[in-house]
């Protein structure tokens, strides 16, 4: 492998060095920052859309990211079966493109939320969450002011249905409570997958939970799940 795994910076990103440090020099996974001017993402095996306010949230977050060049190649990886994982503004930007369904909305607080989290794993296979079990329960932390996840009943129950509800958020043990949804997310929701299963967005920051240093290492299950099907698709 020479440059596996591509994380897209945009103009106002500030998770795309943290996102990096993780995957190269946590996981040793080799990985590049790309700018979000690149036009092909066809040398990389998986793809990053990291944290961050891209261009200043202007409109919402998001909005003007899902128009960048780099997009309409994100958009032709994730047709080929690549991997796309989107976290918190990566996220934002998946839906703004039309990746995933759904939109992430002002929290029920109206303020930015800053804290850690507890999360319930909803589904456990690749690329994502291979490392995971379903039941099992992540603490990671999560730093946004639009992160309500919102989709229409037919939209939640057909996510709900065909198992694509990644992660909920919940109490320490495991329990999906009013009080552990914290930014007011339909059905606690705090990642979802696309049909075919490759993409993926989380509000939570798996890359700021790999170290011991950071408190918690749980982020690794998560990014560690991706690195394996690197490993495989490079095999």
């Amino acid at each position: 492998m020479s440059e596996a795994i591509a994380v897209v910076s945009f103009p106002g990103s500030n998770c795309d060095a943290d996102a990096h440090h993780a995957i190269k020099e946590v996981l040793g996974a080799p990985c590049r920052v790309v700018w979000h001017d690149e036009t092909d993402l066809s040398g990389y095996l998986a793809v990053v859309l990291p944290g961050g306010f891209s261009f200043g949230d202007y409109l919402r977050g998001g909005a003007l990211a899902a128009h960048s060049p780099v997009m309409r190649a994100v958009a032709g990886f994730a047709r080929r079966g690549g991997p796309v994982l989107g976290i918190c503004n990566g996220f934002q930007v998946l839906t703004e493109a039309g990746l995933l369904p759904g939109q992430l909305a002002r929290n029920r607080s109206l303020g930015f939320e800053c804290r850690d989290v507890h999360l319930r794993v909803e589904r456990a296979s690749a690329p994502f969450t291979s490392r995971l079990a379903p039941g099992q329960v992540l603490r990671l932390p999560i730093a946004h002011g639009e992160g309500a996840y919102y989709a229409d009943d037919e939209t939640l129950d057909r996510l709900e249905g065909e198992g694509r509800v990644a992660f909920r958020y919940c109490d320490a043990g495991g329990a999906v409570t009013p009080e552990a949804n914290v930014n007011g997310s339909s059905r606690s929701i705090a990642g979802v997958v696309n049909e075919a299963g490759n993409v993926m967005g989380m509000m939570p920051h798996p890359e700021r939970a790999v170290e011991p240093l950071l408190g918690y290492e749980d982020g690794r299950l998560v990014l560690g799940s991706l690195l394996d099907a690197v490993l495989a698709a490079a095999a």
